[in-house]
């Protein structure tokens, strides 16, 4: 697993994980990642193991693969990835994700499973922050996981068609 948090390289997408606490679901998106050569970047406390023996114990194979990097907070990772754009996903938003136009090197922020991003974050960031719609008022929200892979093949989708 790499895990070294050092600026550079432009990968096509970013996923960032604000303090996931699944690791199922982390587990889910870091294969998603690795199948598509994205970076995933974890951000701030974790509430599982990611080290070598617990992915191990796990049979977790494809994590050597996973383009890893881990921050204290968003303003670290920002700060490491100057020029990128981020978008942060939330069911609170206005604005749907796919009316933006993604570009290469774009950050797709996920808060945590039983909370979601700050409200806080979503008001200072208003233009940047994305919803996926759902049609029943009867589900409060999507697992994280599908979320991550809504959003990342909308703009694959995006930008492989841009690349034509």
């Amino acid at each position: 697993m790499r895990n070294e948090a050092e600026p550079g390289g432009r990968s096509l997408l970013h996923v960032a994980l604000v303090e996931p606490e699944i690791h199922p679901n982390t587990g889910n998106i870091a294969r998603l990642c690795a199948a598509n050569d994205l970076r995933l970047h974890l951000v701030g406390a974790l509430g599982f193991r990611i080290d070598d023996r617990a992915i191990r114990r796990a049979g977790l194979d494809y994590w050597p693969h996973v383009d890893l990097r881990r921050w204290s907070d968003l303003e670290e990772m920002g700060c490491n990835l100057p020029g990128t754009r981020l978008f942060y996903f939330s069911t609170k938003a206005d604005r749907s994700y796919t009316e933006v136009q993604y570009r290469r090197g774009d950050v797709l922020v996920f808060g945590p499973e039983s909370r979601g991003l700050p409200e806080q974050l979503l008001r200072e960031h208003g233009e940047q922050a994305l919803r996926i719609p759902m049609r029943s008022s009867h589900v409060r929200s999507l697992n994280l996981a599908t979320a991550v892979a809504i959003a990342v093949y909308e703009a694959l989708r995006q930008l492989e068609s841009a690349d034509i």
